[in-house]
């Protein structure tokens, strides 16, 4: 398991965010969530990323973002989340943050 997250992690931080999401969705045998730069139109808050489940699709603010495992990781979540409570957006930050923290501790730990 630890080999897969540091996988993720590295591919996300060699700019290759999609390759790490379809990863992702496989191991996790959910759909691949569609990846795009830029909010959506709208978009009040202010974020480097966002998730909407309607159109399963992962949005960062700019494409520097796309190298930042923190926020795929994060916005993943969601997205898994999303698939599996009823294709309602049920993920909370907190939980979030923790998935990509998690991800990201292990790839870490794998390289000291």
């Amino acid at each position: 398991m630890n080999d897969f997250k540091s996988s993720v992690v590295l591919l996300i931080l060699n700019g290759n965010a999609k390759d790490a999401l379809g990863l992702l969705a496989k191991h996790y045998n959910v759909r691949t969530p569609n990846l795009k730069v830029g909010l959506p139109k709208g978009h009040k808050i202010v974020a480097y990323g966002c998730y909407t489940s309607k159109t399963e699709t992962i949005s960062v603010l700019n494409s520097d973002l796309l190298c930042n495992p923190f926020i795929i990781l994060h916005e993943f979540y969601h997205h898994l989340r999303s698939k599996n409570v009823d294709k309602i957006h049920k993920g909370t930050e907190k939980n979030a943050n923790k998935f990509a923290l998690d991800f990201i501790a292990q790839t870490v730990a794998s390289t000291s």
